[in-house]
């Protein structure tokens, strides 16, 4: 049972109240005030101090101190007069029991507002971090490709001069050639005439003969036709959900993306010619992984995407080696990459696309953005829900951002 405080003090103005309220050598810290426009209440164990309000007070423009062995509550009237008493003078125990009531309700949903404030708050500012970060990196990758463009032009300048210089001494070189072959063609002039006549009679002659082969040359094969028969691509997905047209999209896509080859990069004319060859980097960037050379790893994939940036596993496979290694933000640009690839989305590629969702999820989560990583962990449940191990990790990020939610707090 609290002991009420009975030795407070108050004074008025027009505008304001203010009470006084002694701690009876009660520390700062133990000091608990719960304040409403018609409820304020005062708990340092084992006393309380309780006033029901005489008039409503403008709750947001009050304020309590805690200090020199007292506190000081300062409170805003709505209405400038003077108040008769600081408190109600009623005697019902019902009415002052649902004013305590709609008091705490009160303050409950100001504290819960503040939360989730407080909650969104930090959301949009971890959200901004991300896309600040993102944008630097894109601009400090423009910068790089911007000093390689300029390095090569130089190269190419360069080039382009030393072509020039050999021209000019190739042409000099032709000039003393053409002057003394000028002399040497007018001394064997008169004998080309004479082998002119010597061709001429050698000419008629390989023609007659050519004319006795061609009476000898056999009759031209007769042309036929061959038939030929293609066994009908069946598909496994039933017919009454059969989605023919995406999935030969899928394929046509595949297909040309297996035949488009980016060769355009000279320091790559020194690889061998089955190093240039993006599946078999593939299969070496997927010995690295298992092996857990995740540098190795990406540096194979990474080749592999410049000679051919149509593969969506090179992208996929190279966010996981990126989570590996906690490159985060790269891990979210190439799973977004794989997903952009990955369409229009069949049964064909459906693991592929549950996987990237899987990755950019995970690194999401990392970064604390659970509420992205929730959205990606679910399109991977959609695909597969049957998965016990995804359905497990989706739960527990509901957890985190429920948990979240009520302890803002604690993230």
């Amino acid at each position: 049972m609290p002991l009420l405080v009975t030795d407070y003090s108050w004074t008025q103005t027009d505008s304001m109240v203010y009470i006084n309220v002694p701690l009876k050598g009660a520390k700062v810290g133990k000091v608990d005030i719960l304040s409403t426009d018609e409820y304020i209440k005062v708990h340092y164990p084992p006393y309380l101090f309780e006033a029901l309000l005489f008039e409503p007070v403008d709750d947001d423009r009050s304020t309590a101190k805690v200090g020199n062995g007292v506190v000081v509550i300062s409170l805003q009237k709505r209405n400038n007069k003077v108040w008769d008493h600081l408190m109600i003078t009623t005697s019902d125990k019902e009415r002052k029991k649902e004013i305590r009531q709609q008091a705490l309700l009160k303050y409950q949903e100001k504290l819960s507002a503040e939360s989730q404030s407080r909650a969104e708050k930090k959301h949009t500012e971890k959200k901004y971090a991300l896309e600040t970060m993102m944008k630097l990196e894109n601009e400090e990758r423009e910068s790089i490709q911007k000093m390689k463009d300029a390095e090569r032009d130089k190269t190419t300048a360069e080039l382009a001069a030393w072509q020039l210089r050999q021209k000019q001494q190739a042409e000099e070189e032709v000039q003393v050639k053409v002057q003394s072959q000028r002399a040497y063609q007018t001394k064997t002039k008169a004998n080309t005439k004479n082998k002119e006549r010597g061709c001429s009679d050698q000419r008629n002659q390989n023609e007659t003969n050519c004319k006795k082969k061609q009476v000898d040359l056999p009759a031209p094969r007769l042309t036929g036709n061959i038939h030929v028969t293609f066994t009908p691509r069946v598909f496994p997905t039933a017919l009454r959900e059969s989605r023919v047209q995406e999935e030969e999209e899928w394929l046509k896509k595949q297909a040309e993306a297996r035949h488009v080859l980016n060769a355009d990069f000279e320091e790559l004319n020194d690889l061998k010619k089955e190093h240039r060859n993006p599946d078999w980097l593939k299969e070496k960037g997927d010995k690295y992984f298992t092996n857990g050379d995740y540098l190795s790893a990406v540096n194979a994939y990474s080749l592999a995407i410049r000679l051919n940036r149509n593969i969506p596993a090179l992208f996929s496979n190279r966010a996981a080696c990126h989570l590996k290694l906690r490159n985060l933000h790269k891990a979210i640009e190439d799973s977004s990459q794989a997903l952009n690839l990955l369409t229009p989305p069949v049964p064909a590629n459906a693991a592929a696309r549950a996987r990237a969702s899987v990755r950019r999820g995970s690194a999401f989560c990392q970064l604390q953005l659970y509420a992205e990583g929730l959205q990606d962990y679910q399109a991977a449940l959609k695909i597969d829900p049957h998965n016990e191990a995804l359905q497990a990790d989706t739960q527990r990020i509901r957890d985190i951002i429920q948990g979240s939610e009520a302890n803002p707090d604690t993230q």
